[in-house]
C-alpha cells in the first residue's frame, strides 16, 4: 500500500509532431504529420502517463496553467487534481486546447494512482468485468 500521503511532485508535457507515412484525410481535411502531446505526472517513486492528439499549445496549458494546480495535490485523488484544473481553465478556455490539455493530464494523473496502488489502470478507473 503506498504512502497515504503522496503528493504530485510535477508535471512534465511534450510535444511531438511525426509524420504519417502518407497524407491522411477524413472527407473534411488533409494532413501529412499528427502532433500528440505526452504529460508525465510524477509522485513518490511513480510517473503516470497520459497524452492527447492536439496542438503543441496544449503542453504550454498544461505547463503554464495545469502543473501550478496539481502540484502538491494528494496523488490518490485525481478527482479533485481534475476539478481545481477544470476551475484554472475557467477565463483561458475550458474546451478546445484547454480540454485537451486537462484530458492529457488527468490520464496521467489517473495511471499515476494505478502505479502507486500496484493495479492496472483498467482497475484503478473501476473494471465492470473481470477478463
Amino acid at each position: 500500500m503506498p504512502d497515504p500521503d503522496v503528493r504530485i511532485d510535477g508535471l512534465e508535457a511534450l510535444a511531438y509532431t511525426v509524420p504519417t507515412d502518407a497524407p491522411e484525410s477524413d472527407g473534411t481535411l488533409e494532413w501529412d504529420s499528427t502532433t500528440i502531446v505526452v504529460v508525465h505526472a510524477r509522485g513518490g517513486d511513480e510517473t503516470g502517463l497520459g497524452y492527447t492528439y492536439a496542438p503543441a499549445a496544449a503542453a504550454s496549458v498544461v505547463a503554464g496553467t495545469l502543473a501550478g494546480e496539481v502540484e502538491g495535490r494528494d496523488a490518490l485523488a485525481p478527482e479533485a487534481a481534475w476539478a481545481a484544473m477544470h476551475a484554472a481553465l475557467r477565463n483561458a478556455g475550458q474546451s478546445g486546447i484547454g480540454a485537451m490539455a486537462l484530458s492529457a493530464v488527468d490520464s496521467a494523473l489517473h495511471d499515476l494512482r494505478a502505479r502507486l496502488l500496484g493495479i492496472p489502470l483498467f482497475l484503478a478507473l473501476g473494471a465492470v468485468r473481470d477478463h
